[in-house]
């Protein structure tokens, strides 16, 4: 793990952290996007899949378990916790999602990353472990299935890909619709941003020192949800310059 990839989930965690806070202290979710932390939680639940299958280290799966665990806890609270629901600004959170989410569907069934022979190879040996080094996991699977599960796999990666790339395009919205952002919210949105920019120099830096690095679909979809800050970015950025309250055009 390099500094870039190491800055960038806990610029994500503190994103997390920075929301959490806002509402456990002032027991509300005023300007925050249910809908944006449900296409959050679909994207983690459906990246992180590989929790049942591969074991990478103590970090990774820790990371992913407390990505997936606070999320959820937050979509619950705004769904469920009787006093912070009631400050959910549902008639501002009216962005149609669930065209988010059909439409990075239909993107990762046409572009997903393809399988090379090396990591059929390590799957096929993750399964030999699971199963007994003395087992053939075409056995048990079959080639034509276990390739299903392979592709599967692959489309819910991409998936998630696709998805957190527009994830936050509710949030944002709302943030415009409601003019004035309170701190705790536009500290939450910047280090979301920041998360990203610093997860393209990850894969900037992974490029130039790993001979075979190629995840384009992260790469681009990355860019692409970085760019979605912009605007965001420049009037934070206006903000803090001028010690002022942070707006946003409606």
């Amino acid at each position: 793990m390099n500094i870039f990839r190491f800055a960038g989930d806990m610029t994500h965690l503190l994103s997390i952290l920075v929301l959490l806070l806002k509402i456990y202290a002032t027991k509300s979710c005023s300007g925050i996007s249910l809908k944006t932390q449900e296409l959050y939680a679909l994207v983690f639940l459906t990246r992180y899949l590989d929790l049942f299958t591969d074991f990478i280290s103590v970090y990774n799966t820790i990371m992913k378990l407390v990505f997936i665990a606070s999320t959820l806890a937050i979509v619950w609270c705004m769904r469920m916790h009787p006093g912070v629901k009631r400050s959910y600004d549902r008639e501002l959170d009216t962005f149609r999602h669930y065209f988010l989410v059909g439409g990075s569907f239909v993107f990762a069934l046409v572009f997903h990353e393809k399988f090379t022979f090396q990591e059929k190879d390590l799957k096929s040996r993750f399964l030999q472990k699971c199963l007994g080094e003395d087992s053939n996991p075409n056995l048990y699977f079959g080639g034509a299935r276990r390739e299903f599960l392979l592709l599967f796999s692959l489309i819910f990666w991409a998936f998630s890909i696709y998805l957190e790339a527009v994830a936050i395009l509710p949030q944002l919205v709302l943030l415009q619709r409601s003019g004035n952002v309170d701190n705790l919210t536009g500290q939450y949105v910047f280090f979301l941003g920041a998360y990203r920019a610093f997860y393209i120099m990850n894969w900037i830096y992974r490029y130039f020192t790993e001979p075979h690095f190629s995840r384009w679909i992260a790469c681009i979809s990355g860019v692409v949800q970085t760019a979605l800050y912009a605007d965001f970015f420049y009037y934070y950025f206006i903000s803090w310059k001028s010690n002022s309250k942070l707006k946003l055009p409606a």
